[in-house]
């Protein structure tokens, strides 16, 4: 056994012995701590967005902290499986990393892991070559992640491209981007488990975070990967703010028949973590897996899981 497994052992041991209050409380402390600027720094993120809980320093709400907590104790068995499941040890490090930033607010760790030379999704270590993809792009906001794509492996490296979002405004630059390459299609559509009318449901801070919502102004049309798509798909990327979960649930069949890989955002919820891994797993367990952060040491974000079929 080396360090690193030692390391996400001990830490998985000593929540084991703690209750949620001891962890709760061990965290709130390491958080306390902090500088000043760096604890409004996290609270200000924290509030921004609505996926992890608030915190209120001055009227003593630290409910992001106490679902982390939550999180760390009634889910550590599933987080020993999921790093049981990882393929190397990369994953494995990042994986305790964002844990013990969860638990005493150890920036260290992940910072070692950041250090990622290639493109947001498309890691060469992993995928390092596509051929005669199709590619499913959820949350494709305004062709970032095309653009990497065909950065990194080509125009000719793919059959075709689909590409799902739901802003107005960010819909007309998605096409105006992407406008230059071949066989883009494009679909103002939510993904999600079930054909249904849904609602959008504005982020004030940037319309990358506008997420599909139960209540709303402006309605929108929901689908399933399994209805809309016919062909076979090779890859699959997901950042849907959330709506992870119920996209793959809509995708069951893809994943079962047709084995593609799949690039999975998993930070906006903390039980997506540990979860969307089981899910996969359920569905197909012909899969290993990566994991990779392409955010920050302070609040790790764009924490991405890599699924990639396994050898035959």
């Amino acid at each position: 056994m080396n360090n690193i497994d030692k390391d996400f052992y001990n830490l998985a041991n000593k929540i084991n012995l703690m209750t949620i209050d001891e962890i709760y409380s061990n965290i709130k402390n390491s958080f306390l701590k902090l500088a000043d600027e760096t604890k409004i720094s996290i609270e200000n993120f924290f509030n921004k967005f609505d996926y992890w809980g608030k915190i209120d320093i001055k009227n003593n709400n630290y409910e992001a902290l106490r679902k982390k907590a939550t999180t760390l104790k009634e889910h550590i068995n599933d987080f020993l499986t999921l790093y049981s499941n990882l393929k190397d040890y990369k994953s494995k490090k990042l994986l305790y990393g964002i844990l013990t930033n969860w638990y005493n607010y150890d920036f260290h760790t992940v910072k070692t892991c950041l250090d990622n030379p290639y493109k947001h999704y498309f890691d060469l270590d992993i995928i390092p070559y596509c051929n005669n993809e199709v590619l499913v792009d959820l949350g494709a906001y305004t062709g970032d992640s095309i653009i990497d794509y065909i950065s990194t492996y080509g125009e000719n490296s793919y059959k075709n491209i689909y590409c799902y979002d739901i802003t107005d405004e960010t819909f007309a630059i998605l096409k105006d981007n992407l406008s230059k390459y071949k066989n883009i299609i494009y679909k103002k559509k939510a993904v999600s488990d079930k054909v249904d009318t849904l609602y959008l449901e504005k982020n004030i801070e940037s319309a990358s975070a506008n997420k599909v919502s139960n209540k709303g102004d402006i309605p929108l049309d929901t689908t399933t990967l399994d209805i809309d798509i016919e062909e076979k798909i090779t890859m699959i990327k997901m950042d849907i703010e959330g709506s992870e979960e119920k996209a793959i649930l809509g995708s069951i069949n893809h994943i079962k028949n047709d084995n593609p890989k799949l690039l999975i955002s998993v930070y906006h919820n903390n039980d997506h973590l540990w979860k969307i891994q089981k899910l996969i797993n359920e569905i197909n367990p012909n899969y290993n897996y990566y994991l990779r952060c392409y955010g920050n040491c302070i609040y790790p974000t764009e924490i991405i899981l890599f699924a990639i079929p396994k050898e035959n």
